[in-house]
């Protein structure tokens, strides 16, 4: 309330602030003050804008200031009630491995989760019937691989009695120690590379489920050949992340590697015959689980840190088919998968960065084909074998929220601000292109030199700033992307 009696100097009412408010009225109606008063003023905005930049930039990423740590094992064992069921129905459990990862000594136990093998509703008792009944199932495809390997082993001996048979598989005479199973004149073609994609029929819709059709012999045998192929040639990062199958047997792995009639691996050690003939085991049950798809150059790729984590293989294969219910799409027939995605990460550069984007029209390069390979194995060639299985699992995380329906008012301000996408990769694939803009805008005159550069980022990139950047675009462009597709 004003006192009535309390005015200025020159009759303007104090506040209710006594002498403060009488000098605050005085300063500013003194002429020779005012400049003062609007630097001080115009300092104070400035800071103010300093601190709350800073203090936005910590809401908006959990990586901005450092990575929290990744969910442990006591962290992972509290998150359960005694009958084994998520206590707030995986809220915070997919929260903390949206911040910071997983440990390594729990990946076994949680990917299934993430990868939606097991609800996050249910309780243990019913994990352990989908186990049992998802190893029969697995058994049951394996059966139909050996059924297939007999009938084409002896398609094979027929036709090699009648005339001389040529394998006619170029890709064979490739070094088995090349770094990558996707063909990189594929890349440059703009189609995943893969004898089998020609007899493979596309999907009539986005989002179908794959049909469990038991595929030709002439097809399984196509795709037996490829998967051979690339399982040998299987580079050897993984062994540092799994102690128990880097010390394997040689007699053991080569058990392994006659159970599915692996050859050419003379110049492999136990560990790579082991991890090759698991490779085959898997992708040849899925080849039939999925025949509308088959194999595909690059699957394995995706199938290696699973098997590398989880060493049953029966729930690596149901690990591998809840991946592959989104990643499937690259590897279509009719590209509807792969252009979608690259015109996102299109759409993410020209609302971000329009001068690159003019740019990169300027190189006919604006499609983002450049980011092809990216796109396909998920990053797995771009970075290292740890720092992939990181970017993976914040990725499922995010997947899993949406599957299970979990809405953003349930998560933190961080999580509020930044949405759970299922497009998290293209986001990021974008921000990496995003980081080098200076280097394309003044460097690259071609889209193939972008090519070439985006090529050579293996190993360069900073896994938990490239997330940083990449909820970053999340947060200012999810809805506009939402929009726009």
């Amino acid at each position: 309330m004003f006192n009535s009696g309390n005015n200025s100097p020159n009759g303007i009412p104090s506040s209710g602030g006594g002498a403060a408010g009488e000098f605050l009225w005085a300063v500013v109606a003194a002429p020779q003050n005012r400049t003062a008063v609007a630097v001080t003023a115009l300092a104070g905005f400035a800071v103010f804008a300093i601190f709350y930049k800073a203090f936005r930039r910590r809401l908006k990423s959990p990586w901005s200031v450092r990575r929290p740590k990744p969910l442990t094992l006591q962290q992972w064992r509290r998150l359960f009630t005694a009958d084994g069921i998520f206590r707030d129905g995986g809220t915070e459990f997919l929260k903390r491995v949206r911040s910071g990862g997983v440990d390594p000594s729990i990946r076994a136990e949680v990917w299934p989760f993430l990868l939606g093998v097991y609800d996050l509703n249910s309780s243990k008792k019913e994990r352990d019937d989908i186990r049992n009944r998802n190893r029969k199932k697995y058994e049951e495809l394996r059966r139909q691989c050996l059924q297939l390997l007999k009938c084409s082993d002896e398609s094979l001996k027929l036709k090699e009695s009648g005339e001389t048979f040529s394998n006619g598989d170029d890709r064979g005479s490739e070094s088995p120690d090349s770094d990558s199973s996707v063909d990189p004149q594929a890349v440059i073609q703009g189609s995943p590379s893969s004898e089998g994609q020609e007899e493979n029929q596309p999907s009539k819709e986005k989002g179908t489920e794959p049909q469990s059709n038991e595929p030709a012999t002439e097809n399984f045998a196509t795709w037996q050949r490829i998967i051979r192929v690339d399982a040998v040639r299987a580079n050897a990062e993984w062994i540092p992340f799994s102690r128990s199958q880097a010390l394997v047997t040689e007699d053991r792995a080569l058990r392994a590697a006659k159970a599915v009639g692996l050859k050419d691996y003379d110049h492999l050690e136990p560990s790579r015959i082991f991890h090759a003939a698991r490779l085959v085991k898997i992708l040849e049950a899925y080849a039939i689980y999925d025949s509308e798809i088959g194999y595909c150059q690059g699957m394995s790729d995706l199938l290696s840190p699973i098997i590398t984590v989880i060493t049953a293989d029966a729930e690596a294969f149901w690990c591998f088919v809840g991946f592959m219910k989104k990643a499937r799409h690259n590897f279509r027939l009719d590209e509807v998968g792969i252009r979608r995605q690259l015109n996102i990460v299109s759409k993410i550069i020209k609302f971000k960065d329009l001068h690159l984007f003019k740019h990169l029209e300027k190189l006919q390069a604006e499609d983002c084909f450049f980011v092809y390979r990216m796109v396909v194995v998920m990053f797995r060639r771009e970075l290292t074998f740890e720092q992939t299985m990181c970017l993976w699992e914040v990725m499922w995380a995010d997947q899993a929220a949406l599957r299970a329906g979990i809405s953003t008012s349930a998560w933190s301000m961080i999580s509020q601000r930044v949405p759970p996408t299922e497009d998290l990769l293209l986001y990021a694939i974008a921000a990496s292109v995003l980081q080098r803009r200076k280097l394309i805008i003044q460097s690259y005159n071609s889209m193939e030199e972008i090519l070439r550069e985006c090529n050579s980022m293996a190993g360069q990139l900073d896994i938990w700033k490239l997330l940083d950047d990449a909820h970053e675009l999340v947060m200012t462009l999810h809805d506009k992307i939402e929009t726009a597709f």
